[in-house]
């Protein structure tokens, strides 16, 4: 595909070393060799982490939990609170007190007119 040979990389070197000049070429080589050791190193990392990924067994962690739970579509949902009313019944509590026929507020101890 891409090959670069060793009359490529002179070529490359005598035109950085005239473009550049001998004072910025050393910094700029050593910037260089920095980056492929990051790029070289991320590879290394990333290579084993796609491996340990494909090595990752998901059902290999499904045991069952030391309380005795299973955890199935067939265990019973554990109970919420009270059952609800029965259609039909008033369960709100009432906001008027009788007298006769008539209704009039409870005393809230604010204003609510």
């Amino acid at each position: 595909m891409f090959e670069v040979g060793f009359t490529e990389i002179i070529l490359i070197f005598g035109i950085a070393l005239l473009v550049l000049g001998p004072a910025r070429l050393p910094k700029l080589a050593a910037d260089l060799g920095r980056w492929a050791g990051r790029a070289r190193s991320m590879a290394r990392q990333l290579r084993s982490q796609l491996e340990q990924e494909t090595q990752f067994d998901p059902l290999a962690d499904t045991a069952p939990a030391a309380s005795g739970q299973s955890n199935t579509i067939h265990a019973p949902a554990p109970a919420r609170g009270p059952p609800p009313p029965a259609p039909g019944a008033d369960s709100a509590p009432h906001r008027h007190a009788r007298r006769g026929n008539a209704t009039r507020p409870l005393l809230t101890g604010r204003d609510d007119r």
